[in-house]
């Protein structure tokens, strides 16, 4: 199917796409390629993803000739077809099912106390809705970014300037890899039974109601976020941690809260737990899993494991045909202007390894295209804000306290709730979403924490677990980042009530001379 001259509107791209994903070989290759246009192509992008999508765009508005080629029907990607948009779904449903149970026969509230709600449902409404956002993708990247593409056609590498695809050899001054990565497997017997997910199989493959109780391998975020989706549908989850979940929030107190909150609604959390087996019922389908844990062996009853033990980036084309060097993980290696091993050869996205982040795909997606044009460019993903879903959303940036203490002399520490013994009676923080549970539901209302260094008075952590907040942390950053002091972030004007209370933190304390922690 060739498009160049024709036109889609986004519902027919919709159309065009569920035609494709169901049946992949009728509707063949979708081309959109300039026959007009006789300059070669500056790069082939291998992937038409965050990484691949935004560095395209960002060659061809630069002027030059980006060429993408992807299998799936659409661009974009797995994060809205299997991967980041199902779990904001599922974290916006968790939050909602919280806020529901903590006052469930109260207000206007209905009565949820020992009821399950339906997971298969929330799974099947995401798989209904999914393909407007990749239609719309699909529509901008062709008529209003002008980008050319090779899609539902998988690439075949030749070398390091030519890639096939649909029949045709497609050449290129230089070739980005942006193939993406896919979830880590479980080394366990019993990995292949039917109930046994990953975040992309529980969106592609679910077909029956999981049972009361859902076993979660891992502790990292999709272990945690998905998990207390579980947990708020009414069922008992049980998380099986080999290390500690939430290890990825550097300050303590931040993760002590959001995993207080994640006990007190139910998750169990067994840590230094190993998986011995997963073992089946006569229907091939999980019906028990085994652990080893730091007080014995384990054994649970179920019909439903989700694993999320990570990523394992797509390198093993790029491997195998142009040789190029990767890590022991997998991921690609590349210097700072996104080259790998191979000249003429760059990669991008997850494919060069953590953090898996979309940011960092987007990002290192438009460097490579600038590197390829000319530019000299230097990119590496550090110090950027973070965040994770629970029943809250948790952000944090720069440095934990116990890190800022190690790091240096003067730290000054504010922070709501106070810290007193009855500190989580106090409801502050109270902002977006938490106005009820700072009324009557005081402890749920959420925490926050500034930390200062008081010699500079610049600030140097912040960490916010509540709702509203993510946000902010994105601009907040790029302050930190430039040295923003208490005094400038006092001198901000902040919207009433703002989920994280930080220029009111700081205004009031950025009067002292000495700065004291609150």
């Amino acid at each position: 199917m060739t498009l160049r001259r024709g036109f889609l509107t986004i519902s027919q791209w919709a159309e065009k796409i569920e035609n494709a994903l169901a049946h992949p070989q009728d509707v063949g290759p979708i081309r959109n390629i300039d026959a007009g246009d006789e300059r070669p192509f500056d790069a082939i992008f291998i992937g038409g993803g965050a990484a691949g999508r935004f560095g395209a765009a960002y060659m061809r508005a630069m002027g030059g000739r980006p060429l993408i080629i992807d299998r799936w029907p659409f661009l974009g990607g797995s994060c809205p077809h299997n991967a980041c948009v199902p779990h904001h779904l599922f974290s916006d449903c968790a939050a909602e099912l919280m806020l529901t149970r903590s006052f469930a026969g109260e207000l206007w509230f209905p009565d949820l106390r020992g009821k399950i709600v339906s997971i298969k449902e929330v799974v099947d409404l995401f798989r209904k809705g999914r393909t407007g956002p990749h239609a719309v993708m699909n529509y901008q990247s062709k008529e209003q970014l002008d980008l050319e593409f090779v899609l539902n056609a998988p690439a075949h590498i030749l070398d390091a300037g030519a890639v096939e695809a649909a029949g045709e050899i497609f050449r290129a001054r230089a070739l980005v890899l942006a193939c993406g990565a896919a979830a880590a497997p479980l080394d366990a017997p019993g990995a292949h039974l039917l109930g046994v997910h990953t975040y992309a199989s529980i969106v592609e493959t679910l077909d029956k109601e999981p049972g009361p109780t859902i076993v979660v391998i891992g502790g990292g975020k999709t272990a945690v976020e998905y998990g207390c989706f579980f947990n708020a549908t009414g069922r008992r989850v049980v998380m099986l941690v080999r290390n500690r979940p939430l290890d990825m929030i550097a300050d303590g107190e931040t993760r002590g809260y959001a995993l207080d909150r994640m006990r007190e609604q139910g998750v169990e959390i067994v840590e230094g737990a190993h998986i011995v087996e997963i073992i089946g019922d006569a229907e091939g389908r999980a019906a028990r899993v085994i652990a080893e844990t730091s007080t014995g062996r384990l054994e649970i009853e179920t019909d439903f494991v989700f694993h999320a033990l990570g990523e394992r980036p797509h390198s093993d084309m790029a491997v195998e045909t142009l040789g190029v060097e990767v890590d022991a993980k997998g991921a690609i290696v590349v210097d700072d202007a996104l080259r790998t091993s191979i000249p003429g050869v760059y990669a991008v996205g997850d494919l060069i390894g953590a953090p898996m982040e979309m940011f960092k795909a987007r990002k290192s997606g438009a460097f490579a295209a600038r590197s390829i044009m000319g530019e000299a460019v230097k990119y590496r993903a550090a110090d950027w804000p973070d965040f994770l879903h629970t029943h809250y959303e948790v952000s944090w940036l720069g440095l934990g306290e116990e890190a800022a203490r190690a790091r240096y002399s003067n730290v000054v520490v504010l922070k709501l709730p106070p810290d007193t013994p009855d500190g989580l009676n106090v409801g502050l923080p109270a902002g977006d979403r938490t106005m009820l549970y700072a009324m009557a539901r005081p402890h749920m209302s959420g925490f926050q924490k500034l930390i200062l260094d008081g010699d500079t008075r610049r600030v140097i952590g912040a960490h916010h677990v509540g709702y509203g907040a993510k946000d902010a942390f994105q601009y907040l950053n790029a302050l930190v980042k430039r040295g923003l002091t208490i005094d400038e972030l006092g001198d901000l004007d902040e919207l009433f009530l703002n989920p994280t209370y930080f220029i009111q933190l700081a205004r009031l304390r950025a009067g002292q001379r000495k700065l004291t922690s609150m």
